[in-house]
């Protein structure tokens, strides 16, 4: 279906698919038209748990790109078929090749954030000849950590906090966590459990235990070991990036690692982990210097 135009856009529509596999059905959008007016590859905004809306503003700086997001199966507007509810980098990985074989368009460049730069990984080590270049924005990759023993175990407690009081204290417990400079060690396991309340939240428990990022649905994403050698063989170039302001924070460190896995260092972007996203959201970056920053990045061949 034709939608009207993005914010900051003249002229071009968003065109809203679904693609229909046999365990989910995908929804994607693609925003300008195919082929590309520039002759340039679609570029493609993937996050996990976060949805297509969610690059809304950092699209709204790239006018002069085709650009395509999606929701991840079993988030958003994606259903899934079979009873299964976690979240795969592997799966998920299958997903993004589904849809980029039905662009029609040949790889793609792509900006992958959070959970979906995991699934950014997953996908250029399966499927090498899908995406040209990857700026992959704070993976979570917990096994790369020196400390991962002692991150699995903040993690953890993240879902137990959340299992036993609700969203509220589990996101509190996710805050910390996220916040916490350095290695894990006795000193953040001896704080108090953190008050939702300081952090602007209500106390109250609603009863759900659905939540992707809260609960143990998608452990399978932050254990995602990048395979290396698959990584150096494929033709995609791959840039490991790191907000300015999550220096000696978890996904900070996980992003520095990640990159020294792959014998580079991390590319410094503007702002923290949500970097690209603007004013509608709790906690807005510094979408405009962020867009400038991958603008430069993809235009680095």
């Amino acid at each position: 279906m034709s939608l009207p135009p993005r914010a900051g856009h003249t002229a071009m529509t968003t065109h809203t698919h679904t693609l229909e596999t046999v365990e989910a059905d995908i929804a994607y959008d693609v925003h300008g038209p195919l082929p590309t007016a520039d002759a340039r590859p679609p570029l493609f905004m993937v996050g996990q748990p976060m949805t297509a809306g969610g690059f809304d503003t950092l699209a709204s700086h790239f006018p002069d790109r085709t650009v395509v997001t999606y929701d991840p199966r079993g988030l958003g507007r994606s259903t899934r078929k079979v009873g299964r509810s976690d979240h795969s980098p592997m799966v998920q990985a299958s997903d993004l090749h589904a849809v980029i074989e039905a662009l029609g368009a040949g790889p793609v460049e792509m900006f992958a954030s959070s959970g979906g730069a995991v699934t950014a990984l997953a996908l250029v080590a399966t499927h090498p000849n899908d995406v040209v270049t990857l700026a992959a924005h704070e993976p979570p990759l917990i096994p790369v950590l020196p400390d991962a023993g002692t991150a699995e175990r903040a993690r953890a407690g993240v879902r137990d906090a959340y299992e036993a009081n609700g969203s509220n204290a589990g996101m509190a417990a996710f805050i910390a966590m996220t916040s916490w400079r350095g290695k894990f060690t006795d000193e953040y396991f001896a704080q108090a459990a953190p008050d939702p309340a300081a952090f602007g939240m209500p106390t109250g428990d609603d009863g759900s235990r659905d939540d992707p990022l809260l609960s143990d649905r998608s452990w399978a994403v932050s254990s995602y070991r990048p395979d290396v050698d698959a990584l150096a063989a494929a033709p995609t170039r791959v840039v490991i990036a790191v907000g300015e302001e999550s220096h000696d924070a978890f996904t900070g460190r996980t992003s520095v690692a990640t990159a020294e896995l792959l014998g580079q260092q991390a590319t410094v972007f503007p702002s923290h982990h949500g970097g690209f996203l603007g004013g509608e959201s709790g906690y807005p970056g510094q979408p405009e210097a962020f867009a400038r920053m991958l603008r430069d990045v993809l235009d680095d061949d």
